[in-house]
């Protein structure tokens, strides 16, 4: 079983930080790549950050250069730096994984920033 569970959501002003992490159940190696995804109220999900088997890391443009997406192989945890938060960065982050073929997400931690 493929079991992703994400955690560091929380309530901040803009222009604040939040750490969100990703801890897999199997090595990250195994996975094909590795994503987080955002959904805000009445918005579809869409993709933030992902970061590649081979450690290629890609942005969705709103926010490229104030987060950043990195893993630690050895404690099988995918995270997500925020910086700069903004009021439109709210929503429930989710963390994807790909394996075998097939995807696996977590259950969402909520983000609020306030303005």
């Amino acid at each position: 079983q493929v079991q992703l569970v994400e955690s560091g959501g929380g309530l901040v002003q803009a222009g604040g930080s939040l750490r969100l992490s990703c801890a897999a159940a199997r090595r990250i190696f195994s996975f094909n790549a590795m994503d987080w995804y955002r959904q805000a109220p009445g918005a579809q999900r869409e993709l933030v950050a992902t970061i590649s088997r081979g450690g290629n890391t890609d942005y969705a443009g709103s926010v490229k250069g104030r987060f950043t997406i990195s893993r630690d192989i050895a404690e099988n945890t995918v995270y997500l730096q925020m910086n700069s938060l903004k009021p439109e960065d709210t929503g429930v982050y989710y963390c994807r994984g790909n394996y075998a073929g097939a995807d696996y997400w977590g259950q969402g931690t909520q983000v609020t920033v306030s303005s």
